[in-house]
């Protein structure tokens, strides 16, 4: 359980750039208020052998924020891009942290890039996918130092019902990957 203590101004950000853009549009000056952040990445994990897509829940402050009772969403496992290596290398090594499995960089398949929070931020998230099995567990996942990430197995017969049901609080990453895979992969349907 978690529980928002307080809330504060960033003076001094690690991560993040609370910014005024000031621009013209169509002959007027305009602002607008944004956050300049990392571009990210984020992986649609489908393990073959339990017919599941693997996904991560964990806590976001910002939804507990909102909802005041559960900040914990379900997600695709990402990460965001602060190193200087390639997009599809930090995909696996995101993969490994917060889900556990080992996948070889030539299993990743990338789907598309977009944007995301584009009302407030704008930054770019570009969408790999993998088959993963058993063979390829090293440990349990569950992220690096303070990071409280549950790896959680959706079953394929129960992917859609869970898409739609409101009490699980989800990305639309999340849900568009999933229907990316329905259009894609019929043939474990």
């Amino acid at each position: 359980m978690a529980e928002i203590e307080s809330i504060e101004a960033l003076k001094n950000p690690n991560f993040i750039q609370p910014v005024r853009i000031n621009y013209i549009q169509k002959g007027v000056r305009k602002t607008w208020e944004a956050v300049m952040s990392h571009d990210s990445v984020s992986i649609l994990l489908w393990h073959v052998q339990k017919k599941s897509f693997v996904i991560v829940k964990q806590l976001r402050a910002t939804v507990l924020s909102t909802n005041k009772i559960n900040g914990f969403t379900y997600e695709l496992c990402a990460g965001i891009i602060d190193k200087d290596t390639t997009h599809i290398q930090i995909a696996k090594e995101e993969i490994l942290e917060e889900c556990g499995y080992d996948v070889p960089l030539e299993n990743l398949q990338k789907i598309s890039s977009f944007h995301t929070s584009v009302g407030i931020s704008g930054a770019k998230q570009t969408l790999y996918f993998s088959k993963i099995d058993e063979s390829m567990k090293i440990n349990e996942g569950g992220g690096l130092d303070d990071e409280e990430i549950e790896v959680v197995y959706i079953r394929l017969k129960h992917a859609k019902e869970f898409m739609f049901d409101e009490s699980y609080q989800k990305t639309p990453g999340l849900m568009m990957a999933f229907y990316w895979f329905f259009d894609n992969h019929s043939d474990v349907m």
